[in-house]
């Protein structure tokens, strides 16, 4: 499994491609606002999108997926149902064609998708777990967490999703939706949010 991160627009969103190096088979996880950068790399890498999965609805996460259907047409594009009631002016037109949910998995030749909901920064909020690796989107940062003073958001489900986290077992690769990676152990030690969310 091979991950690339763009950051996209300028809120620097990370968009992740993640790709089967044996298959060219990729999945593209939040597409940002630049969706033709993401097209024209795809190609220029020999890659082939299965399909895009969105961590939340927010707009700086959703931008670019009307641009990549152009490019390539008949892609799914699965989202929380949870978040299809956003405010347009959070989502700019959030546009899906399939829905996931907590425990739901996704195969991509050699590698899975695993679905957890974690509702807290938006109703439809997911991390997706791909082996050793958690794509978090505006759950878990290094350090922090998503915000959720934003209509939809809700600190009390964000403490619970954050404890969810903390309490899966082992260590994980953590590639947020915005800043550094990091991993779930340093976040267990030192991301205050998360601690406090562990500690109720």
């Amino acid at each position: 499994m091979q991950i690339t991160v763009f950051q996209l627009g300028p809120l620097q969103t990370n968009c992740y491609i993640v790709a089967d190096e044996n298959t060219k088979a990729c999945a593209v996880v939040d597409p940002g606002d630049t969706g033709s950068k993401i097209a024209r790399w795809l190609r220029e890498q020999g890659l082939t999108p299965r399909f895009i999965l969105l961590t939340h609805g927010h707009f700086d996460h959703v931008g670019g997926v009307k641009v990549l259907l152009n490019q390539f047409p008949g892609l799914p594009v699965y989202v929380h149902p949870g978040d299809t009631k956003l405010t347009p002016q959070l989502s700019r037109g959030l546009f899906w064609t399939d829905f996931y949910e907590d425990g739901d998995e996704l195969a991509m030749d050699g590698i899975s998708f695993r679905v957890l909901h974690t509702p807290g920064h938006t109703p439809g909020s997911v991390c997706l777990q791909a082996g050793d690796v958690l794509l978090t989107g505006d759950t878990l940062f290094a350090g922090s967490c998503g915000r959720t003073d934003f209509p939809g958001g809700s600190w009390e489900q964000m403490m619970a999703s954050l404890a969810r986290l903390a309490a899966l077992p082992g260590n994980f690769k953590v590639f947020p939706g915005h800043g550094e990676a990091t991993d779930l152990d340093a976040e267990r030690i030192y991301n205050p949010c998360m601690k406090e969310a562990a500690e109720q």
